[in-house]
């Protein structure tokens, strides 16, 4: 069988154009990985989660008693530790387990809303 001479560097252009179209697919067009998608689509999941929490925190938050201690006393705590006090006071875990980390992102979300409250 004779291949005509014109195929071999037709194999190679090929093959140089479907590694360039990777290369700038991966780079500029937007393409990821599996993994990515799926480490993208969780950290949305998270934020979305801790989005719908925080309101929920907040009315706890305000239908406990001594509303006014604490929220004078979160008020007054410094700004990187706001989250931390309304993780402590138990504000925002909800029943049903739900992740540590999550917890803490709810706690910090919703301390951000009564700090501006």
């Amino acid at each position: 069988m004779n291949i005509p001479i014109e195929t071999k560097p037709a194999l190679w252009g090929i093959a140089g154009g479907a590694i360039a179209v990777a290369i700038v697919g991966f780079t500029w067009g937007g393409w990821v990985t599996g993994g990515k998608a799926e480490l993208q689509a969780s950290q949305r999941a998270n934020t979305a989660v801790v989005a719908a929490l925080a309101p929920i925190c907040v009315e706890r938050f305000n239908g406990a008693p001594n509303v006014a201690v604490n929220l004078i006393a979160l008020k007054t705590a410094d700004s990187w530790s706001q989250g931390e006090f309304v993780e402590k006071g138990g504000w925002a875990t909800l029943p049903g387990s739900v992740a540590p980390d999550q917890v803490t992102a709810v706690a910090r979300a919703c301390a951000a809303m009564l700090a501006t409250a």
